[in-house]
């Protein structure tokens, strides 16, 4: 098992399997040797986190859910790298949205909940730039989505 696997199991993380696009655009672009992730958003088996942030849904169920597209984003990662995790040199850039009601501002600590899992997965390799924006509406009604550029070898 590679180290990155091994970082992930000591976690208690397992991935799913990579979401398919719900519409007309691709799961991610390799370019030289970026990879540039489409959003993946608040999902897992049991239907993942929707809702508007500090109305329906809790800043620190939003940062759980910022750490669900987390794990969707090395799910994609592991896909788009063969199978091999170790081949991830950097995480670049997260693009954070979080669904938040007028009076929620606390958007950077909810994506916390994602650069913080790329730090405990990544080590330094996990840290990266990374905007953090609220926006009124996602797709499907989910909490939060996270986009992302990460270096391969």
């Amino acid at each position: 098992m590679s180290k990155v696997e091994d970082r992930l199991a000591e976690l208690g993380i397992t991935l799913p399997q990579p979401v398919a696009p719900v519409a007309n655009y691709v799961p991610f672009v390799r370019s030289g040797d970026l990879v540039h992730i489409s959003g993946q958003v608040s999902i897992d088996a049991s239907g993942g986190i929707r809702g508007t942030v500090g109305q329906d849904v809790d800043a620190e169920t939003a940062k759980r859910a910022a750490r669900l597209c987390g794990i969707n984003l090395i799910a994609q990662m592991k896909a788009a790298c063969e199978g091999d995790l170790d081949r991830v040199v950097r995480v670049v850039k997260l693009g954070g949205f979080v669904q938040a009601g007028p009076d929620f501002f606390e958007i950077p600590q909810v994506v916390n909940g994602c650069s913080d899992l790329m730090v405990e997965v990544f080590g330094d390799a996990g840290r990266h730039a990374r905007s953090a924006v609220g926006v009124y509406r996602l797709p499907l009604n989910f909490a939060v989505e996270v986009d992302a550029v990460v270096q391969l070898s």
